[in-house]
């Protein structure tokens, strides 16, 4: 297979762009066929599909949001007007949030923690197929990911989990590089001294 260097200068220089910098518009209905196709062409041993993706867009954000804030306001009764509001605008300004579920199935061959891997790939093909498409991408973590009652809303299973929440949208700004490790402090070589 001859080298890609557009794909190959692609990987060197992607960037998340946070939510906060992703704006309308988003994906139309035919650019997000395209991006939970791109999503979900992943490892996966055994071909079992353990993980589903939910699709949060257009008045769904809002709703989320409120529902994220009643949940919160529970948890925490002495929360402020401002800390609910966060609540309220999590899904928003980004125009689509695609919430990647672990979804494990029992199978002689493939181990749960492989399943795991396989869903968090599909976050991050998630995560390159909205650059690939012209937008940008954020793959977070929120307490919502690990609440119960929260995770449930977002139409999580039992023995299920989050993997990631992907915000996607068109970027309003370029992120600058942020400092990597340097490879001789991450990678080593078996049997080298």
């Amino acid at each position: 297979m001859p080298p890609n260097a557009s794909t190959r200068d692609y990987l060197l220089t992607r960037r998340s762009v946070g939510i906060a910098f992703l704006k309308e518009p988003g994906p139309n209905a035919s650019e997000l066929e395209q991006l939970l196709t791109i999503g979900t062409r992943v490892p996966d041993h055994g071909k079992i599909n353990p993980w589903r993706v939910v699709v949060i867009e257009g008045d769904a954000r809002a709703e989320v949001g409120a529902r994220l804030a009643e949940i919160h306001a529970r948890r925490n009764p002495a929360a402020d007007e401002a800390s609910l509001e966060i609540e309220r605008q999590r899904f928003l300004p980004a125009p689509l949030t695609l919430v990647v579920i672990s979804s494990p199935k029992e199978h002689p061959k493939v181990p749960e923690f492989e399943q795991l891997l396989s869903a968090g790939n599909v976050a991050f093909n998630l995560v390159h197929g909205a650059h690939a498409l012209g937008f940008a991408a954020s793959w977070v973590t929120r307490w919502f990911a690990f609440d119960e009652e929260a995770a449930a809303m977002l139409s999580v299973a039992p023995g299920e989990r989050i993997v990631g929440i992907v915000h996607v949208g068109t970027p309003t700004t370029t992120i600058g590089d942020r400092p990597r490790p340097a490879l001789d402090e991450v990678v080593s070589y078996w049997g080298r001294k």
